[in-house]
């Protein structure tokens, strides 16, 4: 019996300290993972889903870093949303609107790519087209966002947008700022056209300023190519 209680007394003090361990551990866990929850929602925009800014540029960077000349990159502003947000449906036909954008980017760039908010209605996009299919792909993208939107009440809403698009192999560089300061370039250049521009590297060259057009010149007037 003597030998019985010592042998038992070490397994349950052992249990004891296992368990004393078990419940902070379990604490941490628990406060770790809703951390993780947090700070995921945190880079995604509450309205549309989409990834924010700093975590587009993370999930951009390594499209760009993988896929080398094959990536593109591109910049989406809505044309004359500012009519959509000021007219009879007012915000909640605005929202309806990038909501309605931000599902329709999502399909065009699949699974593998990655779509962001960037601002009010401003997207980007970082995905995997060879240059064989990049023409294609972007008109039919420059289509899909043109179709009108169903708003509250049932009543459609005429949408638009400009893109402006660049890759690694025509601006020979996977650096995201300058890939991104090249199709924010480009998109303003056709602002209004109906179709999407694909930069050179004279896009490349327009002064910036975190990766956008300094001055943000061409939201209300016609580009240079229009």
């Amino acid at each position: 019996m003597a030998s019985t209680v010592r042998v038992q007394a070490p397994i349950g003090q052992r249990a004891l300290f296992i368990t004393t361990l078990a419940v902070p551990l379990t604490g941490w866990t628990v406060h770790a993972v809703s951390l993780h929850r947090k700070l995921s929602a945190a880079r995604r925009d509450p309205l549309t889903g989409l990834l924010g800014r700093d975590g587009f540029t993370a999930k951009a960077r390594q499209i760009t870093d993988r896929f080398g000349d094959h990536a593109l990159l591109g910049i989406v502003d809505l044309d004359h949303f500012k009519e959509i947000n000021d007219g009879p449906g007012g915000h909640a036909a605005g929202d309806r609107v990038l909501a309605a954008t931000a599902q329709r980017l999502t399909t065009w760039a699949g699974s593998r790519g990655a779509v962001g908010r960037i601002g009010g209605d401003e997207f980007a996009f970082a995905v995997r087209i060879g240059p064989t299919r990049r023409e294609l792909r972007l008109a039919q993208l420059t289509t899909l966002l043109a179709q009108p939107v169903e708003v509250d009440g049932g009543a459609l809403v005429d949408v638009a947008a400009s893109v402006g698009a660049a890759s690694p192999d025509v601006l020979g560089t996977t650096d995201l700022s300058q890939l991104q300061r090249a199709a924010d370039a480009a998109m303003y250049a056709g602002k209004h056209t109906g179709r999407a521009v694909f930069a050179d590297r004279s896009h490349a060259t327009v002064p910036s300023i975190n990766g956008r057009r300094a001055g943000r010149p061409g939201t209300s007037t016609l580009g240079a190519a229009a």
